[in-house]
C-alpha cells in the first residue's frame, strides 16, 4: 500500500507535492501580480504601505491558500485524473481562501499606517482581492488543464502510425469516446477511427471532442450504407452492455463485407485482468458465440435473489463441474456460513476450491470427497454438515456416453439422485433443488431417461417428505458447459475442421453458464409448493449448423470454402428439436423474470415405486441390454408416464401440449 503524508487538515499524497510546490508558485505570483496590476507606478513612496502589506502577509497567504485548497481535496489525485468535480473544487477552495485572507488581515492588522501621530491599520484593497482571486483561478485550473491536455494528446496532432487500419466505432457514448481517447494516446496500434455508429438517433451528425461524426444508425439499412461509404478494415463495437440482437446486426453486416468485428469488453472483464492493466484498446475481443443468439440475457442480481443463502450452510454435489463451480462462485458471494463442496473428482474439486480462496478470497469452502451414488458416505456428510440448502448438480451429460454405459447413467443419475433426495429429508434438510435439463422431455436417450427419472425421483420425494421443500431446474445446453456443442466446434475449426454437424434440421436451445446458475439459486427460494420444476423463457432455439457457420466466421473464415462442414447423422435416438416441457405440462408464470412454472398433474407415488424397483434390479444385476430397452419405453408416456393413472381418474383436467 502507498505511503501517504497525512495530516488531519492537510491531507496530501507523496505524488502530489510536486503539485504543491506548483500551486505555492503559482498563488505567490498571482497575489504579487494583483498588487502590481493595482498600483502600475510601483509600490514605492505614497504606496509604500501596501509594498509592505504584500512583504508581510505573503509568507502566510500562501500556505493559508494551499491548506485551503487541501482541504477540498486538490492534492489527493494527480492532475492526469482531473476531472469537473476538481475544477469545481478549486473554485470553491479560492472562495474560501480569499474571505479567510481577507478577514484576517482586516482583524489581525498586519500593517499599519501612522497619519497625524495616529496609527492605521492598511486594509486589503478590494480590487487587490478581486485580481487575486481572478488570476489564482487562472493559474491553477489553466495549469490543471494544460497538463491534462497533454496528457490526453489533444496536444499532439492526431497522426495514426503508418500502415494503420481504419476503424468504425458502434457506439457513440463513453465506451466510444474512451476506445478512441486510447487509440490516440497509442498510435503503435495501427488503428484510426474514422467515425460512430450510433443506436440512438439523435446522435446523429454529431461530433466528438476530436471531431469524430457519428455517421448514421445501427439498425440494417443505414448501416449497410454506412459500411459501404466509409469501407472500414474493421468494426468495434464500444458498447460493453450491447444487447444480442445488436451485435447480431453488426456481425451479419460486416460478415457480408468480409470486415472484422470486435468489442470492447465489459467491466467484469476488465478487472478479471491478472496483469491489472486497464488498456481497453489490448482487450479488444473477437466477438463470441453467446453474444450473437439473438436472445436478450437474464440478468439478476445475485444478491438479492440469493439473499437467502447468506449465513447459511449450502451444499453443492458435483462442484466441480461446469455447472457446479460457478454454483460455487456465485453461492461465494452472498457470503453463506458454509459452503460444502461435494465431488468425486479430486482434480476438479481442488481446481474449484483453490479459485474461491485464492482469487476470490473465501475461506469458508469445505471441500468434500464423496460420490453421491454411495448411501451411507452421503449420509455421513450431511449429518456431518448438516446444510440447510442443497443444490443437486452432480450428474453425467454426455448423450453418447450414456448411450454406451446406461448402467452407469442410471445409476449416477436416477439412483443417486433419489438416495440424496431421500437422505436430504432424514437430515433436515431445508431446501433441495436439483439440476435438470430439456433432455428429460419426452425422453429419447439413456441420458434424457436418467434425468427424467430424477425429475421424477425429486417429485416423489416432495410427496413422501413434507418438511423439506424440493424443486427441480430444467433448462436447455448450456454454452461452454461439459457435453455443450460449442467446445466441440471450437476444437475442430482450431484443428481446420471438419465441423460436423449431425443433422441439419436439428435445432437446440443455449443459455449461459452465469444465466443456469441465476435460475438455480433463485428457484431455490421461488417454490410456492414443494416439487415444482421451473424453465427459463430460452427464445427461439437455434438452428445447430448455423450456430456452426457463425462460428466459422468468427474465426475469420468462410464456411465450406476455409472450413468444410459435414453432416455425419443423427445419433441413435437424438431429436432434431427438444422440448422444455411435457405435453402435459402447463405453462405459469413466476414473480421471477423469464422464468416458467411447469404445472402439471401430481405423481402416482406407487408407480414410481414400481418404476424405480424395477431400474434397480437391473442396475444391480448390470444388464445394460435390459436396462437401455427398459428406459427406453420411457419417452412412451402413455406406458410408463407415472401420471397416467392420475390423469385417468381426474377426466377433468386436460392434457395441454407443449
Amino acid at each position: 500500500m502507498r505511503r501517504r503524508i497525512r495530516s488531519a487538515a492537510f491531507p496530501v499524497r507523496r505524488h502530489s507535492v510536486p503539485q504543491l510546490l506548483v500551486d505555492g508558485i503559482l498563488v505567490a505570483l498571482a497575489y504579487y501580480l494583483a498588487f502590481r496590476l493595482r498600483f502600475p507606478d510601483g509600490l514605492a513612496g505614497r504606496n509604500d504601505r501596501y509594498g509592505d502589506l504584500l512583504t508581510h502577509t505573503i509568507p502566510w497567504v500562501i500556505p493559508v491558500t494551499l491548506i485551503v485548497l487541501a482541504a477540498f481535496g486538490q492534492y489527493q489525485r494527480l492532475w492526469t485524473f482531473v476531472g469537473q468535480r476538481d475544477y469545481e473544487a478549486v473554485v470553491k477552495g479560492l472562495v474560501v481562501a480569499t474571505l479567510v485572507i481577507e478577514g484576517a488581515i482586516a482583524l489581525l492588522h498586519p500593517v499599519t499606517s501612522t497619519v497625524a501621530f495616529q496609527a492605521t491599520p492598511v486594509n486589503l484593497p478590494g480590487s487587490v482581492i478581486v485580481m487575486f482571486f481572478l488570476l489564482s483561478l487562472a493559474f491553477l485550473i489553466g495549469s490543471r488543464f494544460l497538463v491534462h491536455l497533454v496528457v490526453e494528446g489533444r496536444v499532439r496532432t492526431f497522426r495514426a502510425a503508418k500502415g494503420a487500419r481504419d476503424a468504425l466505432l458502434v457506439g457513440g457514448g463513453d465506451g466510444g469516446r474512451l476506445v478512441v481517447r486510447e487509440l490516440i494516446r497509442n498510435p503503435q496500434l495501427r488503428l484510426r477511427p474514422v467515425g460512430f455508429v450510433d443506436d440512438d438517433p439523435r446522435k446523429l451528425g454529431m461530433k466528438d471532442e476530436y471531431g469524430l461524426k457519428v455517421l448514421g444508425t445501427t439498425e440494417t439499412e443505414d448501416l449497410a450504407r454506412v459500411l459501404d461509404e466509409v469501407e472500414p478494415d474493421e468494426v468495434v463495437i464500444a458498447i460493453p452492455s450491447a444487447p444480442g440482437t445488436l451485435r447480431a446486426r453488426v456481425v451479419a453486416a460486416c460478415r457480408e463485407r468480409g470486415i472484422q468485428v470486435r468489442t470492447t469488453p465489459t467491466v467484469f472483464e476488465l478487472l478479471k485482468d491478472s496483469a491489472g492493466h486497464l488498456n481497453v484498446t489490448r482487450q479488444l475481443r473477437e466477438v463470441r458465440v453467446e453474444d450473437i443468439l439473438g436472445r436478450e440475457p437474464v440478468r439478476m442480481e445475485i444478491e438479492r435473489v440469493g439473499a437467502y443463502l447468506a449465513g447459511q450452510v449450502v451444499m453443492v454435489t458435483g462442484a466441480g463441474g461446469s455447472i457446479g463451480a460457478e454454483l460455487c462462485r456465485q453461492i461465494a458471494r452472498v457470503a453463506p456460513r458454509s459452503l460444502v463442496l461435494v465431488d468425486h473428482a479430486e482434480d476438479n474439486l481442488f481446481e474449484v476450491l483453490r479459485e474461491l480462496e485464492e482469487e476470490r478470497h473465501f475461506r469458508m469452502a469445505v471441500p468434500v470427497l464423496a460420490d453421491c451414488r454411495e448411501e451411507e458416505r452421503m449420509r455421513e456428510v450431511l449429518t456431518e454438515h448438516r446444510p440447510s440448502i442443497v443444490f443437486h448438480a452432480a450428474a453425467y451429460k454426455h448423450v453418447t456416453m450414456m448411450e454406451v454405459n446406461p448402467v452407469e447413467a442410471i445409476r449416477n443419475n436416477a439412483l443417486a439422485t433419489r438416495v440424496m433426495a431421500r437422505i436430504a429429508a432424514e437430515t433436515q434438510v431445508g431446501t433441495f433443488v436439483l439440476v435438470s435439463t430439456d433432455k428429460a422431455v419426452k425422453p429419447a436417450t439413456v441420458m434424457g431417461a436418467s434425468k427424467a427419472l430424477a425429475e421424477w425421483a425429486v417429485e416423489a420425494a416432495a410427496l413422501r417428505y413434507p418438511a423439506t421443500r424440493y424443486a427441480t431446474v430444467r433448462f436447455g445446453n448450456v454454452l461452454g458447459s461439459s457435453g455443450s456443442v460449442v467446445p466441440i466446434f471450437r476444437r475442430q475449426i482450431a484443428a481446420g475442421g471438419p465441423v460436423t454437424v449431425t443433422d441439419g434440421r436439428m435445432k437446440r436451445y443455449f443459455m449461459t453458464i452465469p444465466e443456469a446458475v441465476q435460475l438455480i439459486i433463485r428457484a431455490g427460494s421461488l417454490s410456492e409448493h414443494s416439487g415444482e420444476v421451473f424453465v427459463l423463457e430460452m427464445g427461439e432455439p437455434v438452428p445447430i449448423i448455423e450456430l456452426a457457420e457463425t462460428m466459422i466466421r468468427l474465426s475469420g473464415l468462410e464456411p465450406e470454402r476455409d472450413i468444410a462442414i459435414e453432416i455425419v447423422g443423427a445419433r441413435p435416438g437424438e431429436k432434431l428439436h427438444e422440448d422444455l416441457f411435457n405435453p402435459y405440462e402447463r405453462l405459469q408464470p413466476t414473480p421471477a423474470q423469464k422464468i416458467l412454472r411447469a404445472a402439471r398433474e401430481p405423481l402416482d407415488p406407487q408407480s414410481v415405486e414400481r418404476i424405480f424397483g424395477e431400474i434397480n434390479l437391473l442396475v444391480l444385476e448390470g444388464d445394460a441390454a435390459a436396462l437401455a430397452k427398459h428406459v427406453g419405453r420411457l419417452s412412451d408416456s402413455r406406458e410408463s408416464d407415472p401420471r397416467r393413472s392420475t390423469r385417468e381418474a381426474t377426466p377433468g383436467v386436460s392434457r395441454l401440449p407443449t
